[in-house]
């Protein structure tokens, strides 16, 4: 893995020009990975302004935080606003919450991917995505397709890094019960004990989010993906600066 003075050495720009002074996009703040994130930006000392975009307020309040409440049907009237130094992506909802396939397809692809479009454009350099453990754009499952379908799409817009997040079940409070996610989790919790399905390990929201923060302090490829025990090896790492 190249370090950041090899990178410098290859001509190539450094993302952050003011290291410690950047400012953080967020969208999908107020779900469970997002709001555990907006928390940790808000006390991490090398971003000095947290911008949020979403469909309510959020119960959370500090001199750094920018929020906009925002229609993502409407994102031509206010996406200039959507500038800064990372494009944290970390929106996403279940069919059944959605109400179908087409409305999941909506938020959890349209919304991220004409999110992402207009920050690239406006000159963000970095996208910071959650997507899931098993995304495959090829995949014959609904949810792992759309998951693979944002990550080539976004990987293709003008970027100087994106990182993709691949998390397992997530894990954490929720406003709403999810039954039929903590009886899988249990499943997959079982596995784990005989060494199955490993990569599908269950992780906190928290963790994700800290993963989230600290991978853009190794950006050493354009595309780079975090997955598996990977993940929770970052979220174990120093914070980001």
């Amino acid at each position: 893995m190249k370090n950041k003075s090899s990178q410098k050495e290859n001509g190539k720009k450094e993302p952050f020009p003011n290291p410690s002074e950047k400012t953080a996009i967020v969208i999908g703040a107020t779900g469970l990975v997002g709001y555990q994130l907006v928390q940790l930006l808000l006390t991490n000392s090398s971003f000095r302004k947290v911008k949020v975009f979403a469909r309510r307020t959020l119960s959370i309040s500090s001199p750094k935080l920018e929020a906009h409440i925002v229609d993502f049907e409407e994102i031509d009237s206010w996406k200039e606003a959507l500038t800064g130094d990372v494009l944290f992506s970390a929106m996403g909802t279940t069919r059944r919450k959605a109400g179908s396939k087409q409305a999941q397809f909506r938020i959890d692809h349209y919304y991220q991917h004409a999110c992402a479009k207009a920050a690239a454009e406006n000159g963000v350099p970095v996208l910071v995505l959650v997507s899931s453990v098993g995304a495959n754009s090829k995949s014959r499952l609904f949810y792992p397709r759309i998951k693979g379908l944002l990550e080539k799409d976004v990987c293709e817009l003008p970027f100087q890094h994106a990182v993709i997040i691949r998390p397992g079940p997530l894990y954490g409070p929720r406003p709403e019960k999810r039954t039929g996610e903590v009886l899988g989790m249990m499943f997959v919790r079982l596995m784990n004990r005989f060494g199955i399905m490993k990569r599908y390990r269950p992780i906190h929201g928290s963790e994700v989010a800290k993963a989230m923060i600290r991978s853009i302090s190794v950006l050493t490829r354009r595309k780079m993906v975090w997955s598996d025990l990977d993940l929770f090896e970052l979220a174990r790492q120093r914070d980001a600066g």
